[in-house]
């Protein structure tokens, strides 16, 4: 088993999102100790390879998109005035199952020239070959180099161990490699070798910064305004942005609605009730986008008058996350692009919260429970 140290590109950011969505920024472009940032770790992983990686915080992430939508159900009025504006948190837990600690899959994989020259160092020849070793070397590192190979992947995912570091498992494989060297009179200078098997060790575990960590954090702005025949629309948006004249700009958008039948009725139900449809997009540059939607029925009931009250509610919601992550696979100075989209595993949650009304401000709390489970906070001014 062999060890190969790598040097990685300058200081670059993924995931970084802004400085007022600090939650992320913490986590997403912050270093490890030896100074890597988490795109340096992908840039030494294949497709294969990456999206195994990362898929615990890409779920993670589509999770805390979904999350902090609500906290009560418009009232059913034809019309009445009330507007919300403040910031909503968001924390989702990483599981601590191994399956998402650690991964062990098969896919392709492309060698650089001195991870191929330790497959084939010390490679057994016979004895009219021996004086040949140096150029009969450099000919299977040639071979080996610059094709994909399919290979066993295993190692920590992005909030696995630091310690774990991803082995790529090469089979071995006989190689063909010709050169006149090896020819003899009436034959074709070619020659077949057999490259054993071997383990390559990459520089690459869990990505401390975020390992560290027991849930991903976000932040967003959220503005809320209703109610027209008991419907209520919210908005997220933050204007572009350029994070970085090599990473780009940083664009987010989203916005929902909730609409309450119960403005149809001519008796007030005991429970507000509403239906919801949520939906967001969230991008940075070319190397990260984010859709998500969700939708359901919320439920809240108010208790106490005017602007000082107390509202349990809740909430089942359907949802979709799906994030495309680009970036560049460097293998000998060489740029390989790739390109891949992962599914948030989390498919449905149930909410269950408290918000509290002090005057001009709201505060609320509430826990999600899915695949992935976790919190929010709200702080709003309203009016």
């Amino acid at each position: 088993m062999k060890r190969i140290s790598a040097s990685l590109p300058k200081w670059m950011a993924l995931f970084t999102l802004a400085a007022f969505l600090f939650a992320v920024t913490s986590t997403a472009s912050a270093q490890g100790t030896n100074g890597e940032d988490l795109e340096e770790f992908l840039e030494g992983l294949s497709e294969d390879a990456a999206s195994k990686y990362v898929a615990p915080i890409v779920a993670a992430f589509g999770m805390n998109l979904n999350g902090g939508w609500f906290h009560k159900v418009p009232s059913s009025k034809i019309f009445g005035l009330n507007i919300e504006v403040g910031v909503v948190g968001m924390g989702t837990f990483y599981p601590k199952d191994q399956e998402y600690l650690s991964f062990n899959t098969t896919g392709d994989f492309q060698f650089s020239s001195s991870q191929a020259a330790d497959l084939v160092a010390g490679i057994p020849l016979d004895a009219t070959l021996e004086p040949f070793r140096a150029q009969i070397e450099n000919d299977l590192i040639n071979a080996i180099t610059g094709r994909e190979i399919n290979v066993g992947i295993s190692g920590a995912t992005v909030i696995g161990d630091p310690e774990d570091y991803i082995e790529i498992d090469y089979e071995g494989e006989d190689i063909v490699i010709a050169n006149p060297l090896f020819g003899q009179p009436g034959e074709p200078a070619t020659i077949t070798l057999a490259v054993p098997s071997d383990v390559i060790v990459l520089p690459i575990g869990g990505f401390e910064p975020i390992s560290k960590l027991s849930f991903l954090p976000l932040l967003a702005p959220q503005l809320s305004v209703g109610t027209v025949f008991g419907t209520r629309a919210t908005v997220r948006y933050l204007p572009s942005i350029t994070i970085d004249e090599e990473l780009g700009k940083f664009k987010y958008f989203g916005f929902g609605i909730q609409h309450n039948p119960g403005v149809l009725l001519p008796t007030p139900l005991p429970v507000d009730f509403a239906v919801g449809f949520f939906t967001q997009t969230l991008e940075v540059g070319t190397l990260f986008k984010a859709k998500t939607t969700a939708f359901g029925i919320n439920a809240s009931k108010k208790l106490g008058l005017g602007p000082i009250n107390v509202t349990p509610y809740a909430g089942f919601m359907f949802e979709k996350s799906n994030i495309d992550i680009t970036y560049t696979f460097i293998v000998d100075d060489e740029e390989i692009d790739v390109d891949f989209e992962l599914e948030g595993e989390n498919k449905s949650r149930l909410t269950l919260g408290l918000s509290l009304r002090l005057l001009m401000f709201n505060i609320n709390a509430d826990y999600n429970i899915g695949k992935y489970n976790s919190v929010t906070l709200g702080f709003m001014f309203t009016l």
